[in-house]
């Protein structure tokens, strides 16, 4: 069984392996002059498109791309303008088609934010899910979200 980030648990960036930083932007404030939720998706988006679309990485093979299937968000903290961002990101399972990612928004040294995040391969001609392969799997093992332990898919 995979180890499940819980909602109460305060995760530490160190272990996220994949990290990426970014800035608050004014457009991001809603009326309570604080980054409004709906926001938060944009970064954890941003930490995951910036990875899997690195062509170093080896996570998208011709013919091959990921859509997203489930976000879960929880909001911990105000995160105000102006500021920067540290997002991490994390492989926290792998099922027979999809990755499932834990990721965190710091700011401050403060978590404000953090997501479980499910994605499926398709293949893009038949937008139908597809099965990870070997390769895929070999080279998210350095993205693998330290202190849970993932169970490596049977391919």
């Amino acid at each position: 069984m995979n180890a499940r980030m819980t909602s109460d648990a305060t995760p530490r960036l160190e272990d996220f392996p994949y990290r990426i930083l970014d800035n608050v932007r004014f457009a991001d404030l809603d009326p309570n002059h604080h980054v409004n939720n709906a926001i938060y998706a944009t970064y954890f988006e941003t930490g995951r498109v910036t990875l899997m679309k690195d062509h170093s990485s080896g996570l998208m093979p011709p013919g091959l791309g990921w859509i997203m299937v489930r976000l879960d968000i929880h909001c911990r903290a105000e995160l105000r303008w102006p500021g920067a961002i540290e997002m991490g990101l994390g492989v926290t399972k792998f099922g027979r088609t999809s990755v499932t990612f834990d990721q965190v928004v710091f700011s401050e040294g403060q978590c404000v934010a953090s997501a479980q995040a499910v994605t499926v391969l398709i293949d893009e001609a038949t937008r139908k899910p597809t099965p990870l392969t070997s390769e895929i799997v070999r080279n998210f093992q350095r993205w693998l979200r330290r202190g849970v332990n993932v169970v490596q898919p049977v391919l």
